[in-house]
């Protein structure tokens, strides 16, 4: 089974999408282009979200343990005010960045902080800060790029983690799964299998062995239990799970409803 990134890679990786996304940036005709991803945004709304972002969780991962931001935190997440110039925005962006990998750098991987996802499988710390990060400058730069008519494939060293850190951050829950229980496979086409459990007690993610390399009984898991299955790239599949395109993308195998469940679902913790 494939590792996590290593945190390196992860500081890496969020440098080379904001490079990315600030390509994006310096390239468009207007700031005031709209965001079909978003749509209630413009390009400049985009902006100041992921650099505002950017910003936030630099004083977040500052802060070190916490059981909420911190107040300065606070106050950079309501003072985000981004220049209208087109070379003073991508100096802020710039510099927003190297905020956030400075304070990540200085806190090392395994240090906690304040993190929304306090009930998911994924630690409260800055290791996971930058793992989510990567994902969210990822998307915003496929935003921006199809805000300018350009998208381009999520990288596939992106995407291949975005599919389980989506899984055990923003899946991963203790809330009541309405429905009969059941449970969805995603099964990315550079070979990676994951399984979502969904019952009573909330929504568990696992890796799951790749269908037809090893048998699942060996590895305790029940090849009928999946109710609905899902097939594509992992850049596909993390831009499914983030709304940018419709589940019906993918090649969907089982109760095709079950999905809509799950899409639709608010789960109470």
């Amino acid at each position: 089974m494939e590792k996590t990134p290593e945190f390196p890679v992860l500081l890496r990786l969020i440098d080379e999408r904001s490079t990315a996304f600030r390509a994006a940036v310096a390239a468009a005709p207007s700031l005031d282009v709209q965001v079909p991803t978003c749509p209630e945004w413009t390009l400049f709304d985009l902006i100041q979200h992921l650099g505002g972002g950017d910003r936030f969780w630099a004083a977040v991962v500052g802060a070190g343990p916490a059981e909420a931001p911190s107040a300065e935190a606070t106050a950079v997440r309501a003072s985000v005010a981004a220049p209208r110039e087109r070379e003073a925005l991508l100096a802020w962006l710039a510099e927003s960045t190297q905020l956030l990998l400075s304070a990540l750098r200085e806190a090392g991987p395994d240090r906690g902080c304040w993190a929304w996802w306090g009930t998911s499988q994924s630690p409260q710390n800055s290791g996971a800060v930058a793992r989510h990060r990567v994902q969210e400058t990822a998307l915003h730069t496929y935003d921006a790029q199809i805000a300018l008519g350009a998208p381009q494939p999520l990288p596939a060293e992106v995407a291949l983690d975005g599919v389980e850190e989506f899984l055990f951050t923003c899946n991963a829950t203790t809330g009541a799964w309405p429905h009969r229980p059941t449970a969805f496979d995603y099964h990315a086409t550079e070979g990676r299998s994951w399984r979502l459990t969904v019952d009573g007690d909330g929504a568990r993610p696992t890796r799951i062995p790749v269908p037809g390399t090893v048998p699942a009984t060996a590895a305790g898991q029940d090849p009928e239990a999946a109710g609905a299955s899902a097939q594509g790239t992992a850049g596909e599949l993390v831009l499914v799970f983030y709304g940018r395109i419709p589940v019906d993308s993918l090649k969907l195998d089982g109760d095709r409803r079950l999905f809509d469940q799950l899409i639709a679902w608010e789960p109470e913790v």
